[in-house]
């Protein structure tokens, strides 16, 4: 369908939680999902989240196979979730560097549940349910924040672990493989 913009960070609508979508019809099937995972992909990007592109609605796209901006991580199942929610099997967490296609170039680490249940509806209606764990759990609570109006940078706890890619690479605090990565 169409690569739309990613709205950056300053936009009102990136803090700004998202109303549910009441109806799945196929304006939202065809438009803005296909245009969501058009958009995430010609971005090299983990996730995606409707705000991201100046929709304000609960609709979130992830996946990661084989990206260049992630070699290392685990294989994520391509999901489309509507109206999703999470819960966390435990009370572990994990931190991990974590950068945002609406917060270009910066990275950061945040603290997040390393196993969780989330559910939400497919472009078909149908519940999806799954048990996750690390970078898959991770991807799934950036997209979710977003819906909330929370960008990954308000949960970092010591900005002495944020900053630009390159001088994170410089520093020698993130591998060079690392440097590119922008959504988690």
């Amino acid at each position: 369908m169409a690569i739309r913009p990613v709205v950056k960070i300053g936009s009102k609508i990136l803090l700004t939680p998202s109303e549910p979508v009441a109806i799945i019809n196929e304006e939202l099937k065809q438009t803005l999902i296909q245009d969501m995972l058009d958009t995430m992909k010609a971005e090299d990007g983990a996730g995606l989240a409707a705000p991201q592109i100046g929709v304000n609605l609960r609709v979130m796209v992830f996946g990661v196979e084989k990206n260049p901006r992630y070699p290392d991580a685990e294989v994520v199942p391509t999901t489309i979730l509507i109206n999703p929610s999470f819960r966390p099997l435990s009370d572990e967490k994990e931190e991990g560097w974590e950068g945002c296609l609406s917060i270009p170039d910066y990275r950061g680490v945040v603290s997040r549940f390393k196993q969780i249940e989330y559910r939400g509806y497919t472009e078909n209606g149908e519940e999806i349910v799954r048990q996750v764990s690390d970078f898959h759990a991770r991807v799934f609570q950036h997209e979710f924040d977003h819906l909330d109006g929370i960008l990954y940078v308000h949960r970092i706890e010591d900005m002495r672990y944020f900053g630009l890619n390159e001088e994170l690479h410089n520093s020698g605090m993130i591998p060079k493989s690392d440097v590119d990565v922008q959504e988690e």
